[in-house]
């Protein structure tokens, strides 16, 4: 009689069997699942610079695009339309840094996302204006601002402008 099957767990083939599976790859969280973690943001190849430059120019008109729609939704449902419009321009920032590969693809959806808060915040000669002094319209635009700033600020492998290398890591 083998001594060693008798050791043998129940439900085990052996030692190579389905209950070796061996380590187990370590859970990600919903986070770092969406994002990506930071080893895999620096890896991911840029795309090409002509591509690059369509990619700025939309994602600025897009940054503006949010910004106009935001202001209006942030005022329409108090206070889920801030959390909404919020969400839009994270994700814009977010995605022009993901889809051009630079803190440049993200800062101009800010760039963008700002000039047209500043044509919301204007008032118009009947008096009217679409972002009041009230909670919501500065909760909007404080909490934008900062999610641009924070996605502008990632780590990429590029670095601010087209062209010029990063230092060496």
């Amino acid at each position: 009689m083998n001594k060693s099957a008798d050791r043998t767990p129940a439900g085990s083939t052996g030692p190579a069997g389905p209950a070796d599976k061996g380590p187990e790859a370590p859970k990600r969280s919903v986070v770092a699942a969406v994002l990506g973690t930071r080893d895999e943001r620096l890896a991911e190849a840029q795309p090409p610079r002509p591509a690059r430059f369509v990619a700025y120019v939309l994602f600025f008109a897009l940054g503006f695009a949010v910004s106009v729609c935001g202001s209006f939704v942030q005022a329409l449902w108090p206070p889920v339309g801030v959390l909404l419009a919020l969400g839009a321009s994270g994700a814009t920032f977010y995605a022009g840094l993901r889809v051009t590969g630079t803190r440049l693809g993200a800062a101009l959806p800010a760039a963008g996302w700002f000039l047209a808060l500043v044509v919301a915040i204007m008032p118009r000669p009947e008096g009217d204006t679409v972002l009041w002094p009230n909670a919501t319209s500065l909760a909007w635009m404080f909490a934008g601002s900062v999610l641009g700033v924070i996605c502008a600020t990632l780590p990429t492998r590029a670095s601010w402008f087209p062209g010029v290398p990063n230092p060496p890591r």
